[in-house]
């Protein structure tokens, strides 16, 4: 009987040691999961601003270099100057339509967390088997 009881207070303990591990591990991943986060509101934000900066000054040089084309063509034809400068500005917008695009699909958010995860579950159907 003394060798059940002893067996069976092994097993509470190495139960309680299991679950405290098992929390330990969910709390780091956790941890893992929100600097992940924040990196990725960090690099959108970055990634929203310096898209903003681009837009402004990209407008600027695009009106200032078209007014400049303008003027120089419009005694040979200003129709045909404005419409090519349309198509141009056209294409340019497709082009970069498809690179943002791209660039959002391509990125996978928190590879680390995912990774993490699936370490963490081999190894405790290594445990439990």
């Amino acid at each position: 009987m003394a060798e059940a009881t002893v067996s069976l207070r092994k097993l509470a303990a190495d139960a309680k040691q299991f679950a405290r591990r098992l929390l330990t591990i969910g709390e780091n991943r956790l941890e893992l999961l929100a600097v992940e986060a924040q990196e990725e509101r960090d690099r959108l934000l970055q990634a929203v601003l310096l898209a903003l900066g681009l837009a402004a000054f990209g407008l600027l040089a695009t009106c200032t270099l078209t007014a400049a084309i303008v003027v120089l063509a419009w005694s040979w034809c200003p129709v045909a100057v404005l419409l090519i400068l349309a198509g141009l500005y056209t294409l340019a917008a497709f082009w970069l339509a498809r690179r943002l695009n791209s660039l959002l699909h391509d990125r996978q958010a928190f590879s680390a967390s995912l990774d993490q995860l699936k370490k963490d579950r081999v190894g405790l159907e290594t445990i439990l088997q």
